[in-house]
This record gives structure tokens, C-alpha cells and sequence, in this order.
């Protein structure tokens, strides 16, 4: 087991820990709808992923044709 020689200081124990902190999201705004998505992912509210449609949203959908 490791057991260290000299102490280690708060302020070299922090310096060290300076690069840790967690950042902030950074979301982009949809070309299609103006909602706001993470990048390279599709939209949530619209479905869609540069300029395409990429996923039907259930509105679009009827689902009574599809159950039959």
C-alpha cells in the first residue's frame, strides 16, 4: 500500500484538482424548428437531423392502420 512521505498541502492538493470541474452543456439551436438539441444529435421535438427528416413523430402517425 502506498503511504506518502510528506504532506500534501491544500493549495497543491487543489492545483491539482483544478481540471476536474464538470462543464456546461452546449446545445444548439435546430435549423428546422428553432428548439434547442445537442450537437450531432436529432431534434427531440422534431425528429429531424441536418435538414431531414430523420425520425416520424407520433402526431404524423395513424396508428389504427398500423394496429390492423
Amino acid at each position: 500500500m502506498a503511504v506518502q512521505q510528506n504532506k500534501v498541502s491544500k493549495s497543491r492538493r487543489n492545483n491539482r484538482r483544478s481540471h476536474h470541474a464538470l462543464e456546461g452543456a452546449n446545445p444548439n439551436e435546430c435549423p428546422s424548428c428553432g428548439e434547442l438539441k445537442r450537437p450531432h444529435h436529432v431534434c427531440p421535438s422534431c425528429g429531424h437531423y441536418a435538414d431531414r427528416e430523420v425520425v416520424a413523430q407520433a402526431d404524423e402517425i395513424d396508428l389504427e392502420d398500423d394496429a390492423a
